[in-house]
């Protein structure tokens, strides 16, 4: 018996210039209508691609969302990365990460497309956290480096890493999300409080907490 055709037929293999055309054109389209207003028609008539081509590189259009999620996040990622990366210590390095982050709410120089996204996947973080899982996990992963690192040398005391990280992004996005809703609240002040809060959490000593918090912290320029 002869095999079915479809097993007979050569599967085009993926391709990672199509792949590029489809993710821009989605992330275009979703700066424009975001995440519920996209459409896989809009997309590939943007990109000028067909059906097939976008099935032969994703399997629907909540993994096309991932995956601009996931490419959003690799960049912010980077950007959170070379803030870190002339800190003293691990302190320091958080802290840095929370300026970081504190950045899409109160930065005005800040991507408006990373702004109105990361409003988009917070918003979806219950709902569909299959969507953004890899995203926030991604933009985490400097912030555990750290906590882990802090643990080794003693500066933080008694966490898990993985769990303090997300708590102390729930923190931050708090301050953000007030920020981002009221357009109001003084940058140094939501800064100030989220330090000392989350610093506390990770056991740090007083006396690092008031010079890394304190309201005239050069982060906080």
């Amino acid at each position: 018996m002869s095999a079915p055709l479809s097993s007979r037929r050569n599967k085009l293999a993926p391709d990672p210039d199509v792949r590029c055309a489809i993710l821009d054109a989605a992330s275009r389209s979703m700066d424009d209508h975001g995440v519920r207003g996209l459409s896989v028609a809009a997309v590939l008539e943007r990109a000028q691609l067909s059906t097939r081509a976008f099935y032969r590189h994703f399997e629907s259009k909540d993994q096309l969302v991932a995956a601009v999620f996931l490419e959003i996040a690799r960049g912010e990622t980077q950007r959170l990365r070379r803030k870190m990366a002339n800190t003293q210590g691990p302190v320091e390095a958080v802290a840095a990460w929370i300026d970081g982050r504190l950045d899409v709410a109160f930065d005005e120089n800040t991507e408006f497309r990373l702004r109105r996204l990361s409003l988009e996947a917070h918003s979806k973080a219950f709902s569909s956290a299959e969507m953004v899982s890899p995203a926030y996990n991604t933009i985490l992963e400097p912030l555990v480096e750290q906590l882990e690192r802090g643990l080794e040398l003693g500066a933080f005391e008694d966490i898990v890493p993985a769990t303090a990280a997300k708590s102390i992004d729930g923190v931050v996005w708090a301050g953000s999300q007030r920020r981002l809703a009221t357009h109001r609240w003084d940058r140094a002040e939501i800064r100030e409080r989220v330090l000392r809060f989350c610093l506390r959490g990770l056991g740090v000593a007083a006396e690092t907490i008031e010079r890394v918090a304190g309201r005239d912290a050069a982060a906080s320029a």
